[in-house]
């Protein structure tokens, strides 16, 4: 059987990126894939707004203590951690885009659980669906979003997964202040059938159906994705020659530099990533504020702490292919240390109000006492600090360690070994994630809060000694260009010449 060649079609004048009808398709299949990051940013965060009503539920069955409630946070990051360890197989097996939608079947059922939940197994069984469904879309859309871009604007459309997350975290917290916490499970199905839907009409990565021998279909991927005007077909060249010279990787492949050292960064960024603190800070973020006693309600801060992450976001994303991935590394890990430094001295200095002395407060008692705790004493200006502390800490993350360390796995990864490798990366990050979230609220109780704030505040100082030493600069350079610094040994720094 004959084997068409590509390379003597006719090319076809390159468009201009921003051009709509160009780029239409392509933005539409983004839309539908990170519709799944939507739903994962929703279901991190949502204990935020259930915990502090199931703290006072009536029914015992669903009432949580200080140990249900650091299980109910948790498990959650449990399940994204089998869900990105699934996705290694999944991603190379069965593709990216069939990978996405498969997550949609323990999401919906994730949140049917919890909201006909009449136990608190029933809870916990729900979060870890919905987080095996997180992990799955943390594992692939990424990748997925990566290899259907055009290198111009795969750094702005290689923030949307993030943009999304934080969209979906928003949303969380937005719906948190009007409704209970099983119309917020049932709200939580509605973005996941929309991807389902939507993805059903999208093609598959032209990378992983190269990859696969199906080579045709993957130019009808190419093509549809840029455009009828579009000069793919160099692009598609470009792309078949790279996966040419990639197959079955070997465990001994894996210890050349070129397999080993961009897996090594991308599973140490997600794990720094994890290690600023900022799972445990989103997930008990209304909890968290309630302690510091913030002049405004819990619900009420978390919300606008969302909606400062959803900005300082949005400003990453226009910036990602101006201002360089480090550089932005750099200004988050920054503003990160400062901000949980902050308030790591606030939280020592100022560990309870007044009304707090000799008093043995633990998440038990605020359960039991939430009105005496609220009334005992009007809170004061300075609180305001631990609600700028925390927006600072949101603005800095979301900067740059939040979007650009999902952007870089997707982007430094060899083809051969990226599928398993961002399978990997989740897992690490998730049961890193687990760690921290089951210890916060008992190292809170046992030492206070300003504790875990210094650890995160020396993490960032180590995340900004790893960005000079270890992180390379990926602006403006195609996937392929990446792959070949890396099997020529340039780590540190790619040029662009």
């Amino acid at each position: 059987m004959g084997q068409t060649n590509y390379s003597n079609q006719t090319n076809i004048t390159e468009p201009h990126i921003f051009c709509f009808p160009s780029n239409a398709k392509l933005f539409l299949a983004v839309f539908s894939a990170v519709l799944g990051n939507f739903n994962f940013g929703f279901s991190m965060v949502y204990p935020s707004s259930a915990i502090p009503q199931l703290k006072n539920i009536e029914d015992p069955r669903l009432r949580m203590d200080t140990d249900m409630v650091s299980w109910f946070g948790s498990v959650f990051t449990l399940g994204a951690a089998a869900g990105g360890l699934s996705a290694m197989v999944l991603n190379d097996k069965i593709g990216r885009k069939l990978c996405i939608m498969m997550s949609g079947v323990p999401s919906a059922v994730g949140y049917l659980v919890m909201g006909s939940a009449q136990a608190t197994w029933m809870l916990l069984l729900g979060r870890f669906l919905t987080g095996i469904a997180g992990g799955m879309t943390a594992a692939s859309i990424p990748i997925y979003v990566s290899e259907i871009s055009h290198p111009r604007v795969r750094g702005i459309l290689g923030s949307c997964p993030q943009v999304t997350a934080v969209v979906g975290t928003l949303s969380l917290y937005a719906l948190g202040l009007v409704l209970p916490w099983r119309w917020l499970a049932v709200a939580g199905e509605v973005p996941t059938l929309i991807m389902l839907i939507l993805l059903c009409f999208m093609p598959d990565s032209p990378r992983y159906l190269i990859a696969k021998g199906r080579k045709d279909k993957a130019l009808q991927s190419l093509a549809w994705l840029r455009g009828s005007g579009a000069n793919y077909m160099t692009e598609f060249n470009k792309i078949e020659q790279s996966v040419a010279t990639q197959g079955k990787i070997s465990f001994l492949e894996l210890r050349t530099p070129f397999y080993y050292k961009p897996i090594l960064i991308a599973v140490g960024m997600r794990f720094l990533q994890q290690m600023t603190g900022i799972t445990p800070i989103l997930v008990y973020l209304e909890p968290i504020f309630n302690m510091t006693k913030v002049i405004l309600p819990g619900q009420y801060d978390a919300a606008i702490v969302g909606a400062v992450r959803l900005v300082s976001v949005l400003i990453a994303a226009s910036l990602m292919d101006k201002a360089g991935r480090k550089a932005l590394l750099y200004i988050s890990g920054f503003l990160m240390f400062l901000s949980t430094l902050t308030m790591c001295l606030y939280t020592h200095t100022n560990p309870l109000p007044i009304h707090y002395i000799n008093i043995s407060v633990t998440s038990d008692f605020i359960a039991r006492q939430p009105e005496t705790l609220l009334q005992a004493a009007p809170p004061s200006l300075i609180t305001l600090i631990p609600l700028i502390s925390t927006m600072l800490i949101i603005f800095g993350y979301a900067m740059g360690w939040g979007p650009i360390t999902w952007l870089l796995m997707s982007e430094i990864l060899p083809l051969g070994a990226r599928g398993v490798a961002s399978g990997l990366c989740v897992g690490v990050s998730w049961v890193t994630a687990f760690a921290l979230t089951q210890l916060f609220m008992k190292v809170v109780d046992a030492y206070g809060l300003f504790v875990p704030f210094l650890f995160f505040s020396v993490v960032c100082v180590v995340n900004i000694i790893f960005t000079a030493v270890c992180v390379p600069e990926t602006k403006g350079h195609s996937l392929e260009d990446i792959e070949n610094y890396f099997r020529f040994g340039r780590v540190r720094s790619i040029n662009t010449t």
